[in-house]
């Protein structure tokens, strides 16, 4: 069975404990940026690997494909572990997992350990969700937003960052000095998360869902693989099709499971809510638009300027170019703190996307020149840091605190879908409008066009599909809008009408404290846990009108189940709680 809780994190408000280190938002941060660097580390080699590797072009992808599979697999997987087993536990794990591959990946020049190396470094993804979810725990409501907004761009500011840095290493080193790199910022980001960040005590329990985690994996591996592949195998091969088919086959099996399963991997029915379902299969398309400049960009501007159109800049000088992208989404995150604590998440994420659309727009008259790459980095890393920004508030408003890493894995996993179905559309258009010169496919003007349009339509799509995520109720998002003690007592005491409450007593009406209190809902599942005050008081939020149970229990008395309702209407329920008379222990 699995449970949530409602007990508050640490260090808010409303606690009275002390909270967690000033550096706790920058160490999660730099952890989302060394995943992110890890992801780009090849970029500037990508050309080069068949050589470097001593193998063909079509086998030297596998390096990149092993790194996005594994990654997808890890990010909903680990999300879950770190809601059971603590999430400061699993992002350790996913770091120090990425550190191993990193050093294997630096050890050889042979392309099987190379790909195993690389895949061992897709785990670190899931450090985004991780990171997201720790900071829903423990940080006070008004630090929350920009946190959350800076944890979730740092993917694409660890990418535009590591552009540049990659190239340089690259032309100036040998090219494992990337791996010794990554595995340097991996023992250091695990180094800091040990001595900053504290575990957080938000818990589900259950148990992990081995099957589920099976299951989703195979599905995923069929989806992705032709993805990232078909261009090689053919569109309409039968392997291509074949692989389709299986994984709609395997998760539509998955599906059924999971929503028979007692402690599913991912609560469908939680991810089936309009706000969770509307903000996932956005994510796919802000994916999409993101990735579609950083393949488009690089390569304009690396090309020759004899081709007519190219900008004829070097790898290093073309990675500064397009490292404002990154740097303009770490900066966006405080402005969508103060936009989204005014008007809400779901209005920040249509802005966002409405400003990525006029940067594809724009961009389209804006490919002749090198500083109007430097303006379409800047303005689509304004839009695409307001849209992922938005996407883990929208998300944790709608699930219970101790499914955050779970359905911010998924989230998260909607995201990479989009780029991997970017990287295969984009690479497709640009392969077959390339000119042939003397053997070599050089990319058109047209492609690049192309691919900018392709970005707007997503983002189009984007769009609509924000447009029907339903308004938040105000407590629903309250911990994103809070700017002062005073506002966030206010919000407190808003959710504190919609309640059970009362008092545990003992057979002869005696308050009985620290009695655990616990909220049980028509499923079975538990809705909430509190533990009564030392005058025997209690008080529970209630998530939906409905029927619950109100179990309770304490040292010294038998346990005590009892049935209520709630009408659904912002005013209490009151309900006393007595506990049968004192057990006779052994």
């Amino acid at each position: 069975m699995t449970r949530t809780t409602n007990e508050q994190p640490i260090g808010r408000a409303d606690t009275g404990t002390p909270g967690p280190s000033g550096a706790l938002v920058p160490v999660l941060a730099f952890a989302g940026i060394v995943v992110a660097v890890m992801q780009t580390l090849l970029v500037p080699v990508i050309k080069d690997l068949p050589q470097l590797l001593s193998t063909e072009p079509s086998n030297a992808t596998w390096v990149l494909t092993s790194t996005l599979l594994s990654g997808a697999v890890a990010t909903p997987i680990m999300g879950r572990l770190g809601d059971l087993y603590g999430k400061r536990r699993m992002l350790i794990a996913s770091l120090s997992v990425m550190v191993v591959g990193a050093l294997i990946s630096a050890f050889t020049s042979a392309l099987l350990p190379m790909i195993v190396g690389r895949t061992l470094q897709g785990f670190a993804m899931g450090a985004i969700p991780l990171g997201i979810g720790l900071m829903r725990d423990m940080l006070p409501r008004e630090k929350l937003g920009s946190a959350m907004a800076l944890m979730s761009s740092s993917i694409g500011v660890g990418g535009g960052l590591a552009l540049p840095a990659a190239a340089l290493v690259a032309q100036h080193t040998n090219w494992h000095a990337l791996f010794y790199g990554a595995a340097g910022l991996g023992v250091l980001s695990i180094a800091l998360t040990l001595l900053v960040v504290p575990e957080s005590k938000v818990r589900a329990e259950g148990t992990f869902d081995g099957l589920g985690a099976l299951g989703l994996s195979v599905g995923l591996v069929l989806f992705l693989l032709p993805i990232t592949k078909g261009s090689d195998w053919g569109w309409t091969s039968a392997t291509t099709l074949g692989m389709f088919a299986g994984s709609a086959a395997v998760l539509l099996l998955w599906g059924v499971y999971e929503l028979r399963s007692k402690a599913p991997l991912v609560d469908l029915r939680t991810t089936a809510r309009p706000a969770v379902l509307f903000t996932n299969l956005a994510s796919i398309m802000v994916g999409v638009s993101f990735y579609v400049v950083s393949l488009v960009l690089p390569q304009l501007l690396q090309l020759p300027k004899a081709t007519g159109y190219g900008l004829g800049q070097s790898m290093v000088v073309a990675g500064l170019l397009v490292a404002p992208l990154g740097l303009t989404m770490m900066f966006t995150a405080p402005v969508y703190a103060r936009l989204s604590a005014k008007y809400g998440p779901k209005t920040t994420l249509i802005l966002g996307m409405l400003i990525i659309a006029i940067g594809y727009g724009a961009g389209l008259g804006l490919m002749s020149a090198a500083w109007q790459s430097l303006v379409i980095a800047v303005v689509l890393g304004a839009g695409i840091g307001l849209a992922y920004s938005s996407l883990p508030a929208l998300i944790i408003g709608a699930v219970p605190a101790s499914e955050t890493g779970a359905a911010n894995g998924l989230n998260t996993l909607m995201r990479s879908i989009g780029t991997s179905v970017s990287s295969a559309v984009i690479g497709m258009v640009l392969a077959n409008t390339a000119n042939n010169v003397g053997g070599v496919a050089i990319p058109t003007m047209h492609g690049f066009r192309v691919s900018f349009l392709i970005a707007t339509a997503a983002v189009a799509v984007g769009l609509l599909l924000a447009l029907f995520l339903p308004k938040q109720r105000p407590a629903a998002h309250t911990q994103l809008r809070a700017s002062s003690e005073e506002d966030a007592n206010l919000e407190r005491a808003e959710e504190a009408l919609r309640s059970f409450r009362g008092r545990v007593l003992d057979a002869g009406g005696t308050p009985v404290a620290r009695a655990k209190v616990t909220l049980i809902d028509r499923r079975g599942r538990q809705a909430g846990a509190t533990l009564s005050a030392d005058d025997g008081s209690y008080a529970l939020a209630v998530p939906a009108q409905g029927a619950y149970v109100l179990a309770a229990r304490a040292d010294g008395h038998a346990p005590l189940a009892s049935s209520a309702t709630h009408t659904g209407d912002d005013s209490p329920v009151d309900l006393d709680l007595s506990l049968p008379g004192e057990t006779v222990t052994a």
